[in-house]
């Protein structure tokens, strides 16, 4: 479980895949998008005012998600971002995008299109991290 308590809003749209360096990875429910969310244990809300060593664990777990999200869903684009507007909580989105997907080519951000994930997919997911990264993972599901 997670050692922070995560804002309501990322508990509702998200799944908790688990803990990377006390950081909480999560999957948007919405299946439209390969959306993945790390949010990392400080009460800080800007990335520039962590601490440099703080920032390249977050730029290392970044890339790694990058390339999954590249290598396993053959992606057009790939959007990072840390906009945080409505969510204060420091959180960052890994979202691959398609220019055939619902939103091409606006945000993803309130989009009114939502599906869901078929059974066993989001599972499928996390095993996969774990085959592509072994040891990725601090804590247990």
């Amino acid at each position: 479980m997670p050692k922070i308590d995560l804002d309501q809003r990322l508990q509702e749209d998200c799944y908790l895949l688990g803990e990377i360096h006390d950081t909480s990875l999560l999957l948007s429910r919405n299946a439209h998008f390969p959306w993945f969310i790390l949010v990392p244990e400080t009460d800080e809300i800007e990335f520039y005012r962590l601490e440099a060593a703080h920032q390249q664990v977050l730029l290392d777990l970044i890339n790694k998600l990058s390339a999954f999200v590249g290598k396993h869903f053959s992606i057009d684009k790939l959007n990072i971002a840390t906009i945080g507007n409505i969510v204060s909580q420091m959180h960052i989105h890994i979202v691959g995008r398609y220019q055939t997907d619902v939103c091409w080519p606006g945000v993803v951000w309130g989009c009114d299109q939502f599906k869901e994930y078929p059974d066993g997919d989001v599972e499928g997911i996390r095993d996969q991290l774990e085959l592509d990264f072994p040891g990725l993972f601090t804590a247990a599901r």
